[in-house]
């Protein structure tokens, strides 16, 4: 750990540096996040930093429009949609005469260092500025600009990017800052007309944001069950008319009240000719007679305030923005920070803009199929995955397995649970498999609350929250005569279990019980699903993401309800358990000063040191606390203010809410007064975020799909049944870094803490360092991860998809 925290305090010291930070081409959700993260990382590694207002624009016209700015000037931006340094398009960059004034105005300042937040127009502007600057300076010598030592200091100009844009269109990351929060104003938007379109038994047609990428139209689909989606990479067969028509006939004779389709602003056919919303109407109007409406959504996707998904990953990649932008030689090329999988990666600038030129020529030349590989895995996986639930295959079409599988929820609700179950029973039925649902866990199991479950049976879930399987926290030992009975009687050969610790805990009992019931010896697979987020083996859990936004959502408000009342502290108490996962995340989405956590000891000096920051920051214009904390932790407390402090329930068993509520109320008397919140269940409640809805969707899917290989690998056909009693036959399905992994769950043992019920190593904990420095606390960062420049192709090869 000392050598990575050498590298960053001492190698990567800012001093003598200057970073100017913008915002360029259409506005995104998330943006001030990452301002707020480049401005306060490089203010703490001693580096000065420059707001340049209105994009390139501003910095052609120079002026005030380019301003040193302060820790306090980025203060209260997080939770703000937009831009607060402004974005604007600039025709006079784009000339030579307008990018040598743009140089002129940078080396007035020293600034060599650009913090470029855009689209693929913005970042290769910004290239083009770097390959010239060179010129630029000597230009500006040879015309009496600046003198030939100014030439000789600043010489080289170093660019890193941020790709800032709703439509999710920059190939080389899986997520753009901007398209989560979209995601979530189209997907409240289509919550909201499903229960008028219900009442009338009407369609509609909704068309979202993508003129150039399907992806909000494809995954907002795939969010909320739609019935059909058009986006340009992907565009309809010859004779769509009939087969959407037919398809709305039918789920209309199976008494579906409302159809939802979703059309991309640049739908087009197999001709490249456009498609409509209107054109959409107008179709199902005249040839099917149903009452049909269109929404067009417009620049309400942009707005509103990010996402919790958002606010993270613009606070991760703004930090790394800065790191790089320290480590950059002449040699290095511009890049930029993208995510792959769970994981920030740095990519040449130019490559990636130049997949993205080739994913719009693809399609300009018909070559669909080449547009969607070139979108990348994560695009074509949601593709396929929408492909596969939305269109019910006739039963004479569907393959024959005769094997039955049944699916159960395990531990507390989540949401999400049932976007997983809706997936897993339709891609079984895909497979030809009979799907059972079992009612309340493994209790329910034991007592034959065992039933069918058709394709119809679990649309319109994939929006519901909680477990409409019902749920319980019972585990199977105590039941194993029973569970083996029903087993027997339903003829069960596969189990997919939906659930969290407990979930885990039960397969690992069931596969000890394999010795005595042979019953037991069929494949099993687990898919996470907590809010906690605690289960080893993934880095993330189904309900985990809805329940950070809630965590968000409730900091904003007390924020809010904080700035007429000046000296306030909240301490917020999450859920988690002994995991700190919510305590954690959720400070650093909501800015919190602190969050205490079992994972990382504390005592009373600790407390007493945060203290006295508050008390500091009382002294600026931030007048305001936020502590988190989890609400069960025994070994140590969560906190969350406004001065934001949050606590993890469990993070200690002396150091309570109360407690560190009474400590702060009395070691602030004079200075401020302190209030506290516990969260408490509504954390696990509420309709299912984009992410956990696509999460739970597509990891279900993949379940299943190998519950299918499992069962054709270990049928026996002299014996005419299936058997499987070897470890990998038991597996959880989860997310680590980069890939989704079936892992048996008998080698996760040794992951685990069995005590406190968490993982023994936890990915996040190495995000802590980062709410540590954005709140100005001093720190160790270990940055070991950071610094490798990767190319496209390297990162587009890895297994499987990103986050959604």
């Amino acid at each position: 750990m000392a050598q990575p925290d050498r590298k960053l305090f001492e190698n990567l010291s800012g001093k003598g540096k200057a970073i100017g930070v913008l915002t360029s081409g259409g506005d995104a959700q998330g943006m001030n996040a990452a301002v707020r993260a480049v401005v306060r990382m490089g203010i703490y590694v001693q580096a000065k930093v420059y707001f340049i207002y209105e994009g390139y624009q501003g910095m052609v016209d120079g002026g005030d429009n380019i301003e040193e700015v302060s820790w306090e000037s980025v203060s209260s931006i997080l939770q703000v949609g937009g831009t607060v340094i402004g974005s604007a398009r600039c025709k006079a960059f784009r000339t030579r005469e307008g990018r040598l004034q743009a140089a002129y105005n940078l080396v007035q300042r020293g600034i060599t260092n650009l913090c470029v937040i855009g689209g693929d127009g913005s970042l290769t502007g910004a290239n083009l500025f770097r390959e010239e600057w060179s010129g630029l300076l000597d230009e500006l010598m040879q015309n009496g600009k600046i003198e030939a030592e100014a030439t000789r200091e600043y010489a080289h100009l170093n660019i890193v990017g941020m790709v800032g844009s709703i439509d999710n269109d920059f190939c080389g990351t899986d997520m753009t800052i901007g398209t989560d929060s979209a995601l979530h104003r189209i997907i409240e938007v289509v919550d909201a007309i499903m229960t008028t379109a219900q009442s009338h038994q009407r369609t509609f047609v909704l068309e979202v944001m993508g003129r150039h990428c399907g992806y909000l139209a494809l995954v907002s689909a795939l969010a909320c069950g739609a019935d059909w989606v058009f986006i340009p990479e992907y565009p309809p067969e010859e004779g769509w008319e009939d087969m959407m028509c037919n398809k709305l006939s039918e789920n209309r004779a199976r008494k579906k009240r409302l159809n939802i389709i979703i059309v991309s602003e640049g739908a087009i056919d197999c001709h490249n000719k456009a498609i409509t919303s209107d054109m959409v109407k107008d179709l199902v109007v005249k040839r099917l007679g149903f009452d049909t409406r269109v929404t067009i959504l417009g620049h309400v996707q942009r707005g509103g305030t990010p996402s919790a998904f958002d606010r993270i990953l613009a606070s991760r990649m703004g930090v790394d923005c800065v790191l790089a932008l320290l480590e950059a030689t002449p040699e290095t090329p511009a890049c930029v920070v993208s995510l792959c999988g769970n994981q920030a990666v740095r990519l040449p600038l130019m490559e990636c803009v130049q997949m993205t030129q080739e994913v719009q020529k693809a399609m300009d030349e018909r070559r669909f199929d080449d547009a969607v590989r070139l979108r990348g895995r994560s695009f074509e996986n949601n593709l396929n995955t929408y492909k596969l639930l939305s269109h019910k295959k006739n039963v004479a079409d569907l393959p024959k397995s005769n094997f039955t599988v049944a699916v159960l929820n395990v531990g507390a609700p989540a949401a999400g649970m049932n976007a997983a179950v809706r997936s897993a029973v339709r891609v079984g039925i895909t497979e030809g498999h009979k799907m059972l649902a079992v009612n309340d866990g493994f209790e329910g199991f034991a007592k034959g609350q065992i039933k069918d479950i058709k394709w119809g049976d679990v649309g319109g879930w994939t929006g519901q929250g909680g477990s409409l399987l019902g749920t319980k926290r019972t585990l199977p030992a105590k039941y194993f005569d029973k569970i083996a009975e029903q087993i027997r009687t339903h003829k069960i050969n596969a189990l997919l279990v939906i659930g969290g610790f407990e979930a885990y805990l039960g397969l690992m009992e069931m596969v000890e019980g394999r010795g005595k019931y042979d019953e037991f010896c069929i494949p099993m697979v687990m898919v996470p699903a907590t809010v906690s987020n605690n289960v080893p083996g993934s880095d993330f859990s189904i309900g985990a993401d809805t329940a950070l936004n809630t965590i968000t959502d409730t900091c904003d408000r007390i924020k809010q309800s904080a700035s007429g009342t000046k000296r306030r502290v909240f301490i917020i108490e999450t859920m988690g358990g002994y995991c700190g996962y919510l305590a954690n995340m959720g400070g650093l989405a909501a800015g919190a000063d602190a969050a205490y956590i079992f994972e990382e000891s504390f005592d009373i000096r600790e407390l007493q040191a945060n203290v006295e920051h508050l008390t500091e920051k009382m002294k600026t214009s931030i007048q305001r606390g936020l502590v988190l904390r989890p609400r069960l932790f025994i070994d140590q407390p969560p906190i969350q203010t406004t001065p934001r402090l949050l606590r993890n329930e469990n993070s200690n068993e002396n150091y309570t809410t109360d407690f560190i509520y009474q400590l702060y109320s009395e070691e602030g008397r004079g200075v401020f007064d302190c209030r506290k919140n516990v969260l408490g269940h509504m954390q696990q409640g509420g309709a299912p975020s984009p992410f956990d809805r696509n999460f739970g969707t597509k990891i279900s899917a993949k379940a299943v799909q190998w519950i299918s290989k499992k069962l054709k690998e270990t049928y026996r056909k002299d014996e005419g049944r299936v058997f499987a009693n070897t470890d990998d036959s038991v597996c959880l399905l989860g997310m680590r870094r980069r890939n989704l992994l079936f892992q048996p769950v008998t080698q996760l043992k040794d992951e685990t803490d069995f005590k406190h019920r968490i993982p023994k190593e936890q990915w996040w904990l190495k995000m802590r360092p980062l709410m540590k420095i954005l709140a100005k606390y001093k720190t160790s960062y270990d940055i070991s991860d950071a610094g490798k420049l990767e190319h496209v192709n390297m990162c587009r090869r890895k297994d499987e998809t990103g986050p959604i």
